[in-house]
């Protein structure tokens, strides 16, 4: 599976690049991956625009209005994906506003990290960890059962 986790904006916190780059080295264990920094929510949709008749990547949004799952049904997603879809899958987490109606049409998948408020940025770090989780969740390593 290649997997691109994107965000839009710039980080402004130092230690949230650091946790950003520390999750990023650990999901590349697992997979093909790349963390992506996109200016605005245009950048995402031209990044999964249809090359001939198919999306570039499989578009997940991160949105309150999307689906919530367990860490295990997050992974059992991410084995889906996986199994069904040889495209690459990329993960989206939106600018502090959110995503418009036009990101959520285009996406394939909406899910939501809870129900309750979450800094743009952090929300990054809690994408990437639970990304790491549900890896480490398919390939049998023990970081899911020991935290």
């Amino acid at each position: 599976m290649k997997l691109t986790i994107a965000w839009i904006g710039k980080t402004k916190n130092p230690a949230i690049e650091s946790l950003t780059k520390e999750y990023l080295e650990r999901i590349s264990r697992y997979v093909d991956s790349q963390g992506l920094t996109l200016a605005d929510e245009p950048a995402l949709l031209k990044l999964c625009a249809r090359v001939r008749t198919r999306p570039a990547h499989t578009l997940v949004l991160f949105d309150m209005r999307g689906k919530q799952l367990s860490s295990e049904d997050f992974a059992d997603f991410l084995r889906n994906h996986e199994d069904r879809n040889r495209q690459p899958l990329a993960l989206a987490i939106g600018p502090a506003d959110g995503f418009t109606d036009e990101a959520r049409r285009s996406a394939t998948a909406i899910l939501s990290l809870g129900r309750m408020t979450l800094a743009h940025e952090l929300a990054r770090v809690v994408v990437l960890e639970q990304v790491y989780r549900a890896l480490t969740i398919l390939r049998g390593h023990p970081y899911h059962t020991e935290h």
